[in-house]
Protein backbone atom coordinates (compact mmCIF):
# COMPACT_ATOMS: atom_id res chain seq x y z
CA UNK A 1 0.00 0.00 0.00
CA UNK A 2 1.37 3.54 -1.17
CA UNK A 3 0.57 6.82 -1.12
CA UNK A 4 -0.31 6.82 -4.86
CA UNK A 5 -3.34 3.70 -4.14
CA UNK A 6 -4.24 5.86 -1.44
CA UNK A 7 -4.97 9.26 -3.31
CA UNK A 8 -6.64 7.32 -6.19
CA UNK A 9 -9.11 5.77 -3.74
CA UNK A 10 -9.49 9.17 -2.06
CA UNK A 11 -9.92 11.08 -5.67
CA UNK A 12 -12.06 9.03 -7.61
CA UNK A 13 -14.52 8.61 -3.92
CA UNK A 14 -14.40 12.14 -4.32
CA UNK A 15 -15.68 12.64 -7.85
CA UNK A 16 -17.32 9.29 -8.13
CA UNK A 17 -15.72 9.18 -11.85
CA UNK A 18 -12.35 7.52 -12.78
CA UNK A 19 -12.14 9.83 -15.87
CA UNK A 20 -11.87 13.27 -13.24
CA UNK A 21 -10.16 11.55 -10.91
CA UNK A 22 -7.39 10.93 -12.76
CA UNK A 23 -7.89 14.60 -14.57
CA UNK A 24 -7.88 15.76 -10.61
CA UNK A 25 -4.38 13.92 -10.73
CA UNK A 26 -2.57 14.80 -13.86
CA UNK A 27 -2.19 10.44 -14.33
CA UNK A 28 -3.66 8.47 -16.80
CA UNK A 29 -6.96 6.77 -15.82
CA UNK A 30 -5.24 3.61 -16.68
CA UNK A 31 -2.92 4.08 -14.02
CA UNK A 32 -5.41 5.54 -11.84
CA UNK A 33 -7.99 2.28 -12.08
CA UNK A 34 -4.84 0.27 -11.70
CA UNK A 35 -3.86 1.94 -8.13
CA UNK A 36 -7.35 1.38 -6.56
CA UNK A 37 -7.01 -2.10 -7.98
CA UNK A 38 -3.71 -2.70 -6.01
CA UNK A 39 -5.11 -1.37 -3.03
CA UNK A 40 -8.41 -3.51 -3.07
CA UNK A 41 -6.18 -6.79 -3.31
CA UNK A 42 -4.00 -5.62 -0.83
CA UNK A 43 -7.07 -4.97 1.49
CA UNK A 44 -9.35 -8.23 0.07
CA UNK A 45 -12.53 -6.01 -0.91
CA UNK A 46 -13.84 -3.99 -3.36
CA UNK A 47 -14.47 -0.61 -2.90
CA UNK A 48 -16.17 0.58 -5.46
CA UNK A 49 -19.45 -0.49 -7.10
CA UNK A 50 -18.15 -0.06 -10.72
CA UNK A 51 -20.63 -0.48 -14.02
CA UNK A 52 -20.82 1.47 -17.29
CA UNK A 53 -22.63 4.36 -16.39
CA UNK A 54 -21.88 5.11 -12.87
CA UNK A 55 -19.33 4.09 -9.70
CA UNK A 56 -20.36 3.77 -6.27
CA UNK A 57 -18.61 3.29 -2.57
CA UNK A 58 -18.97 -0.10 -1.30
CA UNK A 59 -20.07 -0.25 2.33
CA UNK A 60 -15.62 -1.20 2.89
CA UNK A 61 -15.09 1.90 0.50
CA UNK A 62 -17.57 4.27 3.02
CA UNK A 63 -15.76 3.14 6.51
CA UNK A 64 -11.96 3.28 5.23
CA UNK A 65 -12.53 6.40 3.50
CA UNK A 66 -12.21 8.83 6.58
CA UNK A 67 -9.09 6.48 7.56
CA UNK A 68 -7.49 7.16 3.82
CA UNK A 69 -8.10 10.92 5.10
CA UNK A 70 -6.55 11.00 7.57
CA UNK A 71 -3.71 8.94 6.50
CA UNK A 72 -2.65 10.99 3.79
CA UNK A 73 -2.85 13.71 5.95
CA UNK A 74 -0.08 12.40 8.23
CA UNK A 75 1.97 11.70 5.46
CA UNK A 76 1.71 15.21 4.45
CA UNK A 77 2.61 16.16 7.80
CA UNK A 78 5.46 13.39 8.05
CA UNK A 79 6.60 15.06 4.74
CA UNK A 80 6.73 18.49 6.20
CA UNK A 81 8.16 17.52 9.44
CA UNK A 82 11.27 15.83 7.52
CA UNK A 83 11.30 18.92 5.07
CA UNK A 84 11.54 21.09 8.54
CA UNK A 85 14.48 19.38 10.05
CA UNK A 86 16.13 18.80 7.14
CA UNK A 87 16.72 22.83 6.47
CA UNK A 88 17.37 23.24 10.04
CA UNK A 89 13.65 24.49 10.55
CA UNK A 90 12.77 21.37 13.24
CA UNK A 91 12.96 23.70 16.31
CA UNK A 92 9.69 26.02 14.74
CA UNK A 93 6.63 24.85 16.64
CA UNK A 94 4.08 23.34 14.36
CA UNK A 95 0.26 23.83 14.73
CA UNK A 96 -1.90 21.64 12.90
CA UNK A 97 -5.37 23.40 12.02
CA UNK A 98 -8.01 20.80 10.61
CA UNK A 99 -11.16 21.90 8.81
CA UNK A 100 -13.95 19.89 7.16
CA UNK A 101 -15.37 20.36 3.81
CA UNK A 102 -18.06 22.43 3.38
CA UNK A 103 -16.84 24.56 6.73
CA UNK A 104 -16.56 28.50 6.45
CA UNK A 105 -12.96 28.50 4.30
CA UNK A 106 -12.98 32.23 3.96
CA UNK A 107 -13.23 33.01 7.31
CA UNK A 108 -10.16 30.71 8.07
CA UNK A 109 -7.99 32.45 5.21
CA UNK A 110 -8.90 35.85 6.76
CA UNK A 111 -7.63 34.71 10.29
CA UNK A 112 -4.38 32.46 9.23
CA UNK A 113 -2.32 35.88 7.95
CA UNK A 114 -3.53 37.09 11.65
CA UNK A 115 -2.48 34.25 13.46
CA UNK A 116 1.17 34.33 11.73
CA UNK A 117 1.13 38.32 12.77
CA UNK A 118 0.77 36.73 16.60
CA UNK A 119 2.84 34.00 16.39
CA UNK A 120 5.52 34.20 13.75
CA UNK A 121 7.73 31.22 15.69
CA UNK A 122 4.67 28.98 14.79
CA UNK A 123 4.66 26.99 11.61
CA UNK A 124 0.97 26.62 10.58
CA UNK A 125 0.04 23.22 8.75
CA UNK A 126 -4.13 23.30 7.37
CA UNK A 127 -5.38 20.41 6.47
CA UNK A 128 -8.91 18.71 5.25
CA UNK A 129 -10.20 16.08 7.55
CA UNK A 130 -13.91 14.96 8.87
CA UNK A 131 -15.47 16.13 12.27
CA UNK A 132 -14.97 12.67 13.56
CA UNK A 133 -11.14 12.55 12.46
CA UNK A 134 -11.55 15.92 13.99
CA UNK A 135 -11.74 15.04 17.44
CA UNK A 136 -9.89 11.63 17.33
CA UNK A 137 -6.82 13.74 16.56
CA UNK A 138 -7.07 15.79 19.07
CA UNK A 139 -7.68 13.25 22.00
CA UNK A 140 -4.14 11.52 20.46
CA UNK A 141 -2.47 15.38 20.11
CA UNK A 142 -2.28 15.39 16.39
CA UNK A 143 -3.56 18.53 15.47
CA UNK A 144 -4.07 21.84 17.53
CA UNK A 145 -7.43 22.91 16.45
CA UNK A 146 -10.07 21.96 14.21
CA UNK A 147 -13.44 23.41 12.71
CA UNK A 148 -16.56 20.81 11.94
CA UNK A 149 -20.19 20.36 12.70
CA UNK A 150 -21.90 19.89 15.65
CA UNK A 151 -21.78 15.49 16.21
CA UNK A 152 -23.43 15.58 19.87
CA UNK A 153 -21.32 14.74 23.29
CA UNK A 154 -17.76 14.99 22.56
CA UNK A 155 -14.91 13.88 24.60
CA UNK A 156 -11.58 15.02 25.35
CA UNK A 157 -12.42 18.30 23.06
CA UNK A 158 -14.65 21.02 23.66
CA UNK A 159 -16.87 23.02 20.44
CA UNK A 160 -17.11 26.81 20.92
CA UNK A 161 -20.41 27.83 18.58
CA UNK A 162 -18.69 29.44 14.77
CA UNK A 163 -21.75 29.97 12.85
CA UNK A 164 -25.00 28.39 11.99
CA UNK A 165 -25.26 27.82 8.36
CA UNK A 166 -28.45 27.30 6.43
CA UNK A 167 -29.07 24.22 4.29
CA UNK A 168 -29.53 24.87 0.60
CA UNK A 169 -30.50 22.79 -2.69
CA UNK A 170 -28.59 22.91 -5.83
CA UNK A 171 -30.61 22.38 -8.47
CA UNK A 172 -30.05 23.03 -12.45
CA UNK A 173 -31.29 26.13 -13.56
CA UNK A 174 -33.73 24.83 -15.65
CA UNK A 175 -35.01 22.89 -13.38
CA UNK A 176 -38.96 23.79 -12.26
CA UNK A 177 -38.19 24.51 -8.35
CA UNK A 178 -35.02 26.43 -9.39
CA UNK A 179 -37.21 29.67 -9.51
CA UNK A 180 -38.18 30.09 -5.99
CA UNK A 181 -36.69 31.85 -3.14
CA UNK A 182 -36.91 29.19 -0.89
CA UNK A 183 -37.75 25.24 -0.66
CA UNK A 184 -39.52 23.53 1.71
CA UNK A 185 -38.30 20.26 2.45
CA UNK A 186 -42.11 18.80 2.14
CA UNK A 187 -41.12 20.33 -1.75
CA UNK A 188 -38.56 17.83 -2.11
CA UNK A 189 -40.26 14.69 -0.01
CA UNK A 190 -39.05 12.04 -2.24
CA UNK A 191 -36.83 13.60 -4.94
CA UNK A 192 -33.05 11.93 -5.76
CA UNK A 193 -30.82 13.98 -3.43
CA UNK A 194 -27.02 14.04 -3.52
CA UNK A 195 -25.12 15.42 -0.31
CA UNK A 196 -22.42 14.35 1.62
CA UNK A 197 -21.57 10.57 2.59
CA UNK A 198 -22.21 9.74 6.27
CA UNK A 199 -19.21 8.93 7.74
CA UNK A 200 -17.66 12.21 6.60
CA UNK A 201 -20.06 14.54 7.92
CA UNK A 202 -22.29 12.03 10.64
CA UNK A 203 -23.43 15.61 12.22
CA UNK A 204 -24.64 17.18 9.14
CA UNK A 205 -26.60 14.30 7.86
CA UNK A 206 -28.30 13.59 11.05
CA UNK A 207 -28.88 17.28 11.19
CA UNK A 208 -30.61 16.96 7.52
CA UNK A 209 -32.49 14.03 8.25
CA UNK A 210 -33.95 15.90 11.46
CA UNK A 211 -35.12 18.64 8.72
CA UNK A 212 -37.05 16.02 6.56
CA UNK A 213 -38.75 14.36 9.12
CA UNK A 214 -39.70 17.55 10.75
CA UNK A 215 -41.05 18.84 7.83
CA UNK A 216 -42.85 15.51 7.03
CA UNK A 217 -40.65 14.52 4.15
CA UNK A 218 -39.09 11.27 3.00
CA UNK A 219 -35.22 12.15 2.88
CA UNK A 220 -33.72 10.02 -0.23
CA UNK A 221 -30.12 9.76 -0.64
CA UNK A 222 -29.08 8.32 -4.59
CA UNK A 223 -25.70 9.36 -3.96
CA UNK A 224 -23.26 11.03 -2.08
CA UNK A 225 -19.59 12.58 -2.58
CA UNK A 226 -17.23 14.41 0.09
CA UNK A 227 -16.80 17.29 -2.48
CA UNK A 228 -19.46 20.11 -3.10
CA UNK A 229 -17.86 20.42 -6.71
CA UNK A 230 -18.29 16.63 -7.07
CA UNK A 231 -22.11 17.39 -5.99
CA UNK A 232 -22.28 20.54 -8.51
CA UNK A 233 -21.41 17.90 -11.33
CA UNK A 234 -23.83 15.42 -10.32
CA UNK A 235 -26.19 17.75 -10.29
CA UNK A 236 -25.02 19.69 -13.58
CA UNK A 237 -25.11 15.97 -15.55
CA UNK A 238 -28.56 15.80 -14.09
CA UNK A 239 -28.54 13.38 -11.28
CA UNK A 240 -30.47 14.75 -8.76
CA UNK A 241 -31.03 17.81 -6.64
CA UNK A 242 -27.55 18.59 -4.71
CA UNK A 243 -28.45 19.50 -0.74
CA UNK A 244 -25.29 21.58 1.12
CA UNK A 245 -24.76 23.99 3.28
CA UNK A 246 -24.44 27.91 2.53
CA UNK A 247 -20.71 28.47 3.14
CA UNK A 248 -19.70 25.31 0.82
CA UNK A 249 -20.05 27.86 -1.56
CA UNK A 250 -18.27 30.69 -2.57
CA UNK A 251 -20.46 31.26 -5.98
CA UNK A 252 -22.98 29.92 -7.50
CA UNK A 253 -21.47 27.22 -10.38
CA UNK A 254 -22.60 28.10 -13.63
CA UNK A 255 -26.11 26.38 -14.89
CA UNK A 256 -27.02 25.65 -10.75
CA UNK A 257 -29.24 27.77 -8.62
CA UNK A 258 -28.85 27.43 -5.20
CA UNK A 259 -32.04 27.87 -3.20
CA UNK A 260 -32.44 28.04 0.40
CA UNK A 261 -34.18 25.30 2.33
CA UNK A 262 -36.48 26.62 4.71
CA UNK A 263 -38.42 24.90 8.02
CA UNK A 264 -37.81 23.51 11.30
CA UNK A 265 -34.09 22.16 11.55
CA UNK A 266 -32.80 23.49 8.24
CA UNK A 267 -29.63 25.06 9.79
CA UNK A 268 -26.92 23.09 11.08
CA UNK A 269 -23.97 24.58 13.82
CA UNK A 270 -20.55 25.09 12.71
CA UNK A 271 -18.01 24.82 15.61
CA UNK A 272 -14.27 25.28 16.82
CA UNK A 273 -13.09 22.45 18.14
CA UNK A 274 -10.06 22.60 20.94
CA UNK A 275 -8.48 20.25 23.25
CA UNK A 276 -8.83 21.19 26.82
CA UNK A 277 -5.63 23.03 27.23
CA UNK A 278 -4.82 24.67 23.92
CA UNK A 279 -1.28 25.49 23.05
CA UNK A 280 -1.07 29.47 22.70
CA UNK A 281 -0.73 29.83 19.02
CA UNK A 282 -4.12 27.39 18.88
CA UNK A 283 -5.81 29.70 21.85
CA UNK A 284 -5.05 32.49 19.37
CA UNK A 285 -6.10 30.76 16.35
CA UNK A 286 -10.01 30.47 18.13
CA UNK A 287 -10.38 33.64 19.48
CA UNK A 288 -9.90 34.79 16.26
CA UNK A 289 -12.50 32.41 14.13
CA UNK A 290 -14.79 33.46 16.76
CA UNK A 291 -14.29 37.41 16.85
CA UNK A 292 -14.20 37.40 13.39
CA UNK A 293 -16.91 35.00 12.91
CA UNK A 294 -19.13 36.84 15.12
CA UNK A 295 -18.73 40.25 13.18
CA UNK A 296 -18.82 38.88 9.73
Amino acid sequence: MDRIELEAFVTVAEELHFGRAAARLHRGQPTVSEAVRRLEGTLGGRLFHRTSRRVALTELGEALLPEAHATLAQLSRFQQRGRALASGDGARATLVVAHAEYTCHQLLLRCLPLLRERHPEVTIVPEVMSTAAQVSALRAGTIGLGIGWATGELTGARASLLSSERFVALLPASHPLSWQGELSTSELSGSSLLTWPHQINSGLCDRLLTAFRAGGAELRIIRTADSVHAIAAHVAAGTGIGITVESALDVAPPGIAVVPLTGPSTTADQVVLAPAEPSAAAGSLRELLLREGASA
